[in-house]
């Protein structure tokens, strides 16, 4: 197949249709020849205006790929998604990596590319066709050349063009399309006429089928005017444009004038029923009007094999709303208006609120958001919701209660925390005057919106409680401890039995306030609590996010194991969970894999953040996004790779969203970490002074994970410079925290405090005192499920724990044993299983070779793996692994590469 198989030609000369029925199943594979019938995968992106936008095209085109392919696009869309300006080749690289190891031919086809006019957008389609792999083409509908390399792929022979002259009906089939297609008893003359008019313009000529109905002979076989057929040949000339308005007017002219209402009434809409119609139209005809639009070849296109649902040709479309516009504009509104109602009635609520949008009725659009805000916001469509309340003018949001309220969450995940206290205020000020019932003249209440309006009546009286909710998120956003308490127990205070998501917020919000303090127990029973209101509720993307809090809290009172079961658990819940997956899902994955990497299971900790990633931003909530990176940093430090830790911690610093839960792992300071073990002391030492860290600081919980960073340095600082002052320091320190932590019954500081406190004995001379507290923290630790925590500590707890498991006396001796067995085992971990290593320069290994070698060839990636007995997924962990080492993002530039350096 050719790398870029290009339909350029003017508008209406059937490139879309071209290519649908090249790729129609069954069909051939060569466009222009028809041959070679294959299975062959398809991506199809129809480019509008908004995909000018470099984020929303890569978007789209992930979707696209993802339709035909679900495996694609996991990590592109994670990419896309951050805040940071966009790394386009890294994403597109991605894209190439994921269609390589698909074992079938794929077509992505992008269609009317016309409309694509800015520079980042052709230079990243330019990339995707320099790296596209052999079994993947590229094929482009557009009415001008685009500014891509098209010389370059023509030379090569890797470029189909299908231009304008290959798209022209001929005059044999000009005469097939009008007089068997169309129904008309034209004359060879008047065929011939035609097709050279209209240079066997596809569109031109249906479009004069339709004109020339109105002149052609009758039935009856009389000639209703051969003068006017006649005429009407001779008038028909013209720019494509000019010709267009014009026939559309003949169209219209020459309808009855049901059907031409019935096109003008319909055309507001994106999809077409029967029932729809007729709600627009004031008809009963409109299904039978549908299907005889169909027959007669009206711009008309059945969406299913049942003929429910049709759309309008989107030429016709545009001109026909064009022209609603300019006779009758004051009908626009009333049809979006008619068509919200129907809609609404019928439970499609994202289409009745688009349509009261475009009727400019804010006030009923407002209504149908109040109606959709339970279900969008269970289903956790934040954005969605962030868009229909962006779309609204501020003083309706602020007149209704219910549309107030939310604009908070809209605002926090904003990190605009005085805005959200604002919209507080405003919630406050409309819950006094809401009348707290629905217009029943605005909105019909019947079937499932029945449903709906009592929910919302149900969510107005719960709004006390949920806005004292809301004030505690406020609160525990600004790190005020005491006020997320108060307005956290006055939520509970306001809520009803039955009202379980208020209830569940706040014991949320209590839990979190407790963590926030250090009191461990306390948080863990009371955010369980919330986890177990938020089940009652039937909010189970909620329920399983917040599992997520939960067992991090398990793992802060030194309970890895008991994290690990609630990951489990939550994960079996979440895959066998019936429709799409939950927005949670991936949240897990990336939870659960930090457990198992404390725990020493590096390969079951990559392939669930490999899984995680794979799901992509459709299943991670926006305040987890961070996550991903910071537990594939601690991948990266267990796999000894420091500089690829300290990368991925970059990534991200970006993501992370405060205010959601107490910062209780600060990433500067996890930062400050890797950089200690690098021996990069000043980098640490200047986080220590831009963080405002110091050897006098409270002992507050909030604290000690920075405080326990600072021990460190001051360890590696003595260890470096022999600064006995330091390590004074870093006892004062220690000792303090381990006070702290006994008494709040903190066992993941307590066990940490403990070994660094043996380090700092360990440094100071004292190896019986370095074992004594390094065989409480084996004792308490290793039982629980702890085991990275040691071993990523360097040559001297190294040193420690060979000593202890030599002293059978000595507590600890067994733990320690088996922490040195992990250790061997995780060094002779296979390739295939360890993360990928950014910015590693190691050279590549004999497997990694062979690997590089087929890469050359033009095999697809499940090929080469079958070819080297491997699996994909080893596959494509070998090749991240080559690009990584020869600083490539692509399989043809690995190869380029590899030449350069005779590898291959």
């Amino acid at each position: 197949m050719p790398r870029l198989v290009l339909i350029s030609a003017p508008a209406g000369f059937g490139k879309t249709t071209l290519v649908t029925q090249w790729l129609r199943p069954g069909r051939a594979e060569d466009p222009a020849q028809g041959r070679t019938p294959h299975a062959v995968r398809v991506g199809w992106l129809s480019l509008d205006a908004a995909d000018t936008d470099l984020r929303e095209f890569l978007t789209h085109l992930v979707a696209a790929l993802q339709a035909a392919s679900p495996e694609v696009g996991a990590q592109a869309l994670a990419l896309i998604d951050t805040d940071r300006s966009l790394p386009v080749e890294d994403i597109v690289a991605s894209l190439v990596n994921d269609l390589d190891a698909l074992a079938d031919s794929t077509v992505v086809v992008l269609d009317d590319y016309h409309v694509i006019d800015t520079a980042e957008v052709h230079d990243a389609v330019a990339f995707l066709l320099d790296h596209l792999p052999p079994q993947v083409t590229l094929a482009m509908t557009t009415r001008a050349d685009p500014p891509l390399p098209l010389s370059r792929l023509r030379a090569r022979g890797e470029l189909l063009e299908i231009r304008a002259a290959d798209l022209r009906f001929t005059a044999e089939e000009a005469d097939a399309f009008l007089n068997q297609v169309m129904g008309l008893q034209l004359g060879p003359a008047h065929v011939a006429a035609l097709e050279a008019r209209t240079e066997g313009w596809a569109a031109g000529l249906q479009l004069a089928a339709l004109s020339a109905r109105g002149h052609t002979p009758t039935s009856t076989g009389g000639p209703a005017s051969s003068d006017g057929v006649a005429a009407f040949v001779d008038a028909f000339t013209g720019s494509h444009r000019f010709v267009l308005d014009y026939l559309l007017e003949e169209v219209l002219a020459t309808q009855p004038g049901e059907v031409r209402t019935f096109l003008l009434d319909t055309s507001v809409l994106e999809q077409l029923t029967g029932g729809l119609c007729d709600a627009l139209t004031g008809g009963s005809d409109g299904q039978q009007l549908l299907e005889k639009m169909e027959r007669d070849n009206l711009f008309l296109t059945a969406f299913d094999d049942q003929r429910q649902w049709y759309r309008y040709h989107q030429l016709f479309a545009d001109a026909l709303r064009a022209r609603l516009q300019a006779e009758n504009p004051g009908r626009l509104p009333v049809l979006h208006r008619a068509a919200s109602d129907w809609h609404a009635e019928h439970g499609t609520l994202a289409d009745a609120i688009r349509h009261a949008l475009a009727a400019a009725d804010v006030e009923l659009a407002a209504d149908l958001l109040e109606l959709a805000l339970s279900e969008a916001r269970q289903r956790r469509h934040d954005r969605m919701l962030r868009d229909w309340l962006n779309a609204l003018p501020d003083d309706v949001l602020r007149s209704r209660a219910l549309l107030a309220t939310q604009m908070v969450p809209v605002r926090l995940s904003e990190g605009d925390i005085d805005g959200a206290e604002r919209w507080l205020v405003h919630a406050d000020q409309a819950l006094r005057t809401t009348t707290r019932e629905l217009a029943a003249a605005r909105v019909p209440r019947r079937g499932r919106l029945a449903d709906a309006a009592r929910t919302r009546e149900k969510e107005i009286r719960a709004l006390s409680a949920q806005t004292a909710v809301y004030r505690a998120a406020v609160a525990q956003a600004r790190g005020d401890v005491a006020g997320t308490i108060a307005h956290a127990r006055r939520a509970l205070d306001l809520a009803g039995p039955a009202d379980h998501v208020a209830r569940s917020g706040g014991a949320g919000y209590l839990g979190l306030a407790a963590w926030a303090a250090g009191d461990l127990p306390a948080a863990v029973d009371t955010f369980g609590e919330a986890v177990r209101s938020l089940h009652a509720a039937g909010n189970l993307a909620d329920e399983l996010g917040t599992t997520v809090v939960l067992a991090t809290m398990w793992l802060a009172r030194g309970q890895p194991e008991q994290a690990r079961r609630l990951y489990e658990r939550a994960l079996q819940t979440a895959d066998t969970h019936p429709g799409s997956v939950l927005s949670s899902t991936g949240d897990l994955h990336v939870g659960l894999a930090d457990v198992l990497r404390e725990q020493g299971d590096l390969d079951a900790a990559v392939t669930h953040l490999q899984t995680a990633r794979d799901l992509g931003e459709r299943a991670s909530l926006p305040e987890n996004r961070h996550r991903w990176y910071t537990a594939m940093a601690g991948l990266l430090v267990a796999s000894q790779d420091l500089n690829g830790a300290v990368g991925m911690l970059e990534h991200a610093q970006p993501l992370y969203l405060p205010g959601y839960f107490p910062d209780v792992r600060p990433i500067p300071a996890i930062q400050a970490r890797v950089r200690i073990a690098q021996g990069r002391l000043e980098d640490a030492a200047a986080w220590a002074r831009a963080q405002h860290v110091g050897t006098d600081d409270s002992a507050g919980y909030l604290a000690e994970f920075d405080q326990l960073t600072l021990a460190r340095l001051l360890i590696a600082q003595h260890r470096a410079h022999s600064r006995p002052k330091t390590l004074e320091h870093a006892f004062r320190l220690l000792d303090r925290i381990v006070a702290a932590a006994e008494a709040a019954d903190r066992d993941g500081s307590l066990i940490e405090a403990l070994l660094v406190r043996a380090l700092a004995y360990y440094g100071g001379g004292d190896p019986d005192a370095a074992l004594a507290d390094l065989g409480l923290a084996l004792r308490a630790g290793v039982p629980a499920g702890y085991c990275r925590l040691f071993l990523d500590e360097g040559p001297a707890m190294g040193e420690l724990l060979r000593t202890a498991a030599r002293r059978p006396d000595l507590p600890g001796s067994d733990e320690a044993a088996a922490l040195l067995q992990a250790a061997e085992r995780a060094q002779d971990a296979s390739v295939e299983t360890r993360p990928p290593t950014p910015g590693g320069q190691e050279p590549l290994s004999e497997r990694e070779v062979e690997v590089l070698r087929l890469l050359a060839t033009t095999l697809t990636g499940p090929q080469i793996a079958r070819q080297l007995f491997m699996s994909v997924n080893t596959f494509r962990t070998h090749s991240r692994h080559i690009f990584t080492k020869l600083d490539v993002n692509t399989r043809r530039g690995a190869v380029s590469r590899a030449g350069e350096l005779d590898l291959v």
